[in-house]
Order: C-alpha cells, then sequence, then structure tokens
C-alpha cells in the first residue's frame, strides 16, 4: 500500500476526502476558507446525520452495532466520525449513512475506506469491507476494500492534507453535478471558464 507523507502530519478529516474526491474546489471552500451553505440537500442530509449519529451501542439479532463513534489513525493522521459500526461473526466492518440512491463517483467508497483504515489501527483486526446505506432505496452498498481502493484511499488524504497545509485553492470546474451543490452560487463555476476563454482569446 502507498505509504502517507509522515514528516508533517496534518490532521486530516476522514469526511474531507470524500468532498475533496466529488469536488477539491469544495472540499477548499469548507475546510480551508471555511464556508458553507445549506441547501434542501444539506439540510435533509443533517436531519438524517442528526438521528444517525445518536451514541448507542447493543445488539441487533446477532449482529453488535455501536453509532456515532470516533475513528482515529496516528499512522494515516485522519479523524472523523463513523455513523455505524458493526461486528458479526468476529468481522468488523463500518457502515456510512446517505441520504441519495448509489452515485457514479467513489467519493462515498473512499470515506468508508478512511473509516476502514482507522478501525485496523483502533482494532488490530484487518477490515475487508464496508457499506454505504441509502436513505432513499433503503439499501447497502458493499465496498470492498481492495488494494485498488486503499491506494486511492491514501492519495486522496495526501492531496487533501497538501491543500490544508498549502491552502492553495483547486480550480473551480463545471460538471454536471454542480447544480446540487450548495456552494454553486458562490462558486459559479461557468463564469470562472468563461473568464478564462475570454482571456485566451
Amino acid at each position: 500500500m502507498t505509504e502517507p507523507l509522515v514528516d508533517t502530519l496534518t490532521e486530516v478529516a476522514i469526511a474531507s476526502l470524500n468532498h475533496f474526491a466529488y469536488c477539491p474546489h469544495r472540499c477548499w471552500r469548507m475546510f480551508c476558507a471555511g464556508e458553507f451553505v445549506d441547501n434542501a440537500y444539506t439540510i435533509e442530509g443533517t436531519t438524517l446525520h442528526d438521528r444517525v449519529h445518536t451514541l448507542g451501542e447493543g445488539f441487533r439479532d446477532e449482529t453488535w452495532q455501536v453509532r456515532s463513534i470516533w475513528l482515529k489513525s496516528e499512522r494515516y493522521g485522519l479523524v472523523g466520525k463513523a455513523d455505524l459500526v458493526e461486528s458479526q461473526a468476529g468481522e468488523i466492518y463500518p457502515v456510512e449513512y446517505k441520504r441519495g440512491r448509489r452515485n457514479p463517483w467513489d467519493n462515498d467508497a473512499l470515506q468508508v475506506c478512511a473509516q476502514g483504515l482507522c478501525l485496523e489501527e483502533m482494532t488490530g483486526s484487518s477490515i475487508a469491507k464496508g457499506y454505504v446505506y441509502s436513505l432513499q432505496s433503503h439499501q447497502r452498498q458493499e465496498i470492498l476494500f481492495d488494494e485498488t481502493l486503499r491506494r486511492k484511499t491514501v492519495e486522496i488524504l495526501e492531496a487533501v492534507r497538501q491543500m490544508l497545509q498549502t491552502g492553495e485553492m483547486p480550480p473551480a470546474v463545471y460538471e454536471k453535478r454542480c447544480r446540487g451543490c450548495s456552494l454553486y452560487d458562490g462558486c459559479l463555476p461557468q463564469a470562472v471558464a468563461k473568464v478564462a476563454r475570454y482571456r485566451e482569446a
């Protein structure tokens, strides 16, 4: 596995990997500039996590569950909360709750994998998989922590760490998913692209 840069280990929030993989510019605005604006999607997501983040543990059938648990990795400089951690038949795995249906990007998988890396260090056990639970479909998507996903998770982690250390703002790049972003009005990636084309003309 790709090793993290441990010389100047700036602590990174697990959730920031998700935001960076989705849009580096959004991640910079949230974690460097401290900007955040709610919209219908973020409010729905916050409401979901308010329900999920009720600390507690117990058994559900044969599965032990603990909710809203803090995770940390000294090796990777990661810290954050897991919505749910379960243990069944000796196997431990994280479960991340999301408001929407399964998306075509891997940002949710990276977040869950980062949780798995923390759990491995905290428990001393190998964590083979995790899940993303969709509120809309009420289904779980299995995320296998294979070598490719682990490597990409560490790569994104180091990209976020570098951004936090340098404060350098990634460019705003317009894509269709920008329309659902709560920071869209302040970012205006289409306008940025038009100005760039005008200057090149």
